[in-house]
């Protein structure tokens, strides 16, 4: 009988320290945008375990539409962003849609003026 009880408390112990142990991280998730400058083409890849799984994705994506596509932005547990204007464009990343935006824009001013949000997406934590 008190081998059971034994028992019943080390598997009692066991449980309520499992409970409190802190949950598993999140995995990491990776996200890319690919720009042509010649075509305007753009293709773009998220929750990629990987920079260079998303940043190829994001490439082989873009490159359906134009050959000289190339890597604008990525980021990981983040937000991306593409602007885009008559005469340039820009990329950057954020912590949130709001931020990746502002800095895409902030990037393209210098290149062209009336700069535009093309493409934004985040690796599905906004």
């Amino acid at each position: 009988m008190l081998g059971t009880i034994g028992f019943r408390h080390a598997a009692f112990a066991a449980a309520v320290f499992l409970s409190l142990a802190p949950a598993a991280v999140a995995q990491d998730k990776f996200g890319a945008i690919a720009y042509s400058p010649q075509t305007g083409a753009h293709g773009w890849s998220e929750a990629f375990a990987t920079q260079s799984e998303a940043e190829e994705a994001a490439r082989v994506s873009c490159a359906r539409h134009a050959s000289d596509c190339r890597t604008a932005a990525w980021f990981k547990n983040a937000c991306g962003a593409l602007a885009t204007g008559p005469n340039g464009w820009g990329a950057d990343w954020g912590r949130n849609t709001a931020e990746a935006q502002a800095k895409a824009i902030d990037a393209c001013v210098p290149h062209s003026k009336q700069c535009r949000i093309l493409k934004w997406l985040c690796t599905g934590m906004d």
